[in-house]
């Protein structure tokens, strides 16, 4: 008897497609809506504003493929082999944008990390201050919308770094995941502790619900851990990543924890920045110690994707704050279209 193919079901339990803004992300929707090829003109990908609306929202489609799919769209789209060339080829473009910007950057992990290690005195230029000394009640359920991209996943793209490593750095980074992944409860799941965040801000904590109100500098910062977290070749890129978001935690979660206090946002608000102080303060010198201490004892000559992928990391995140900063100095919204009143 010959056994069964592989079924090609469609997903009913993911986000829901979203309108392309551009010809590149509407050739992604209109491939995963009728099952055909993405169409799309050659010279449109290097026409393409590489940090623009269009290019980060298909790239960012195309990497949900690997998370929980689209409401309606075949589970074997995946790997079709069609949207995996136009990943691939927007990728290109990502990576060498990325690299062009970081020339100068450091290589070593010393000199990457070192300014991250200090609380620098000067404090205006960062968000979550900010938000702890005049933040409003309306300004933190943006945020949190749209940060809901990253943490209603957190955790998730970095669990493809774990079977490519050993050893010290293998164990320390899979003791680090267990926390996150809520060391065995499911309702301290960090992607849940925000999710009730989101619900105490009056928000929709479904899966990619903000996905639509997203702009482009907070789909790159997304599309970043994805691009990292699917390709082997950037593995010391993804640690470098992660070890960014550990290292800079804590100090800014204590900041939002005291903001969401401020603004009365709720308890489930304050307890989820709140998680994070304490955990985060231990995570950064194990995954600091051990997975990159362990990562480079293994293969030293990954250094220099460790300090890119911490660099990279740095400079998205500024380029959202800015982009945050700048519309509500304008008396604007920072997403794309305003939420609706609480």
């Amino acid at each position: 008897m010959t056994p069964p193919g592989p079924s090609t079901t469609a997903t009913d339990a993911g986000p829901r497609l979203v309108e392309g803004r551009g010809e590149l992300s509407a050739a992604v929707v209109n491939a995963l809506r009728s099952s055909g090829p993405p169409e799309y003109g050659a010279a449109s990908v290097l026409k393409a504003d590489t940090w623009g609306e269009d290019l980060q929202l298909a790239l960012y489609l195309l990497y949900e493929l690997h998370y929980r799919g689209f409401d309606g769209v075949d589970e074997e789209r995946e790997w079709d082999p069609d949207l995996l060339r136009l990943r691939r080829t927007l990728e290109e473009r990502f990576l060498h944008a990325l690299r062009a910007e970081l020339c100068g950057a450091p290589r070593s992990v010393e000199a990457a990390f070192a300014p991250l290690l200090v609380e620098p005195v000067d404090l205006s230029g960062s968000l979550s201050h900010y938000l702890e000394t005049e933040g409003e009640l309306w300004q933190l359920r943006e945020y949190a919308a749209l940060r809901s991209l990253y943490h209603l996943k957190e955790a998730d793209p970095h669990a493809w770094v774990i079977p490519r490593l050993t050893g010290r750095a293998k164990a320390a980074m899979v003791a680090v995941e267990y926390d996150e992944f809520g060391a065995g409860r499911a309702d301290s799941i960090h992607a849940k502790l925000f999710a009730d965040l989101m619900a105490d801000l009056a928000l929709d904590p479904t899966y990619g619900r903000y996905l639509d109100r997203a702009p482009a500098p907070l789909l790159a910062t997304v599309n970043l851990m994805s691009f990292f977290g699917l390709h082997r070749a950037l593995r010391g890129a993804l640690v470098g990543h992660f070890a960014y978001v550990e290292v800079t935690s804590s100090p800014g979660s204590r900041r939002m924890a005291k903001a969401m206090r401020r603004c009365a946002a709720g308890p489930a608000a304050e307890h989820f920045y709140a998680e994070h102080v304490e955990a985060d303060a231990v995570h950064e010198q194990v995954v600091r110690h051990e997975v990159i201490g362990g990562l480079l004892a293994d293969e030293p000559a990954l250094e220099a994707d460790v300090a890119f992928g911490c660099e990279a990391t740095v400079l998205l995140e500024d380029r959202l704050a800015a982009h945050i900063r700048g519309a509500w100095g304008q008396g604007h919204t920072a997403l794309r279209t305003p939420l609706s009143e609480a």
